[in-house]
C-alpha cells in the first residue's frame, strides 16, 4: 500500500465533493479516483463523514481562531476584522469551504459541523452590526454566502484575478455591501 494514501484519499475527495458536492460523492467514488479499493481507504477513514471532518478540520480550526480574535472588539473594529478574516480563511480553504457550503444544510445535521453553524450565525451577527434591519441581516448572509463563492469560481479559472486583486476586491465589495444606508 502506498504511504500517502491518506492524502491522496482527503486531494480526491476535495476535488469529488467539490465538484459533485458532498451527497453526490461515494465512497467507491473516492476509492477508484485514488485508484484504491474500498477497504482500503475504510483502513484510513471509517466513514465519508470521517474524510470530510480531515478535510474540513483545519478551516474550521481557523474559524474558531477567528472567532476568538472578534471576541471583545468594538462593533465596527469587529466587523472589518470579520471581512478581513473570513475573506482570507474563504481564499485559504477554497474547496473545503465549497464544499461545507454546497450542502450546508446537510452537514450542519452532522454532529462534527454544528460547531460550525454556531460560528457562522456569530459572524453573521458581527457583520449585521448593532442595528438588526432586516437589511443588515440579508447583507451579512449574501457576504458570507458570497465571498466563498466568488473564490472558489477564481480558483476554477472563471476570472483573472491575482490573489491580491481577489483579496482588496472582495474585502472592498464586502465593506461597501455592509455600510449602513446613507
Amino acid at each position: 500500500m502506498r504511504s500517502n494514501t491518506r492524502e491522496e484519499i482527503l486531494t480526491s475527495a476535495t476535488r469529488l465533493f467539490a465538484a459533485s458536492g458532498y451527497k453526490g460523492t461515494s465512497l467507491h467514488d473516492i476509492a477508484v479516483d485514488v485508484g484504491c479499493s474500498k477497504a482500503a481507504l475504510l483502513y484510513h477513514f471509517d466513514s465519508k463523514e470521517a474524510i470530510l471532518t480531515q478535510l474540513c478540520a483545519p478551516a474550521i480550526a481557523e474559524l474558531e481562531q477567528l472567532h476568538d480574535r472578534l471576541e471583545g472588539l468594538e462593533s465596527a473594529p469587529a466587523r472589518t476584522a470579520a471581512i478581513e478574516g473570513f475573506v482570507d480563511l474563504s481564499m485559504r480553504y477554497r474547496k473545503e469551504i465549497q464544499v461545507i457550503y454546497g450542502d450546508l444544510p446537510g452537514l450542519l445535521q452532522q454532529p462534527s459541523f454544528a460547531r460550525v453553524h454556531l460560528l457562522t450565525q456569530r459572524l453573521c451577527e458581527i457583520l449585521a452590526g448593532p442595528s438588526g434591519t432586516p437589511v443588515s441581516a440579508v447583507a451579512a448572509k449574501l457576504v458570507l454566502a458570497g465571498i466563498p463563492a466568488i473564490a472558489f469560481a477564481v480558483d476554477q479559472g472563471m476570472h483573472c484575478y491575482s490573489d491580491e486583486e481577489l483579496r482588496a476586491a472582495l474585502i472592498e465589495a464586502a465593506t461597501r455591501a455592509l455600510a449602513p444606508p446613507t
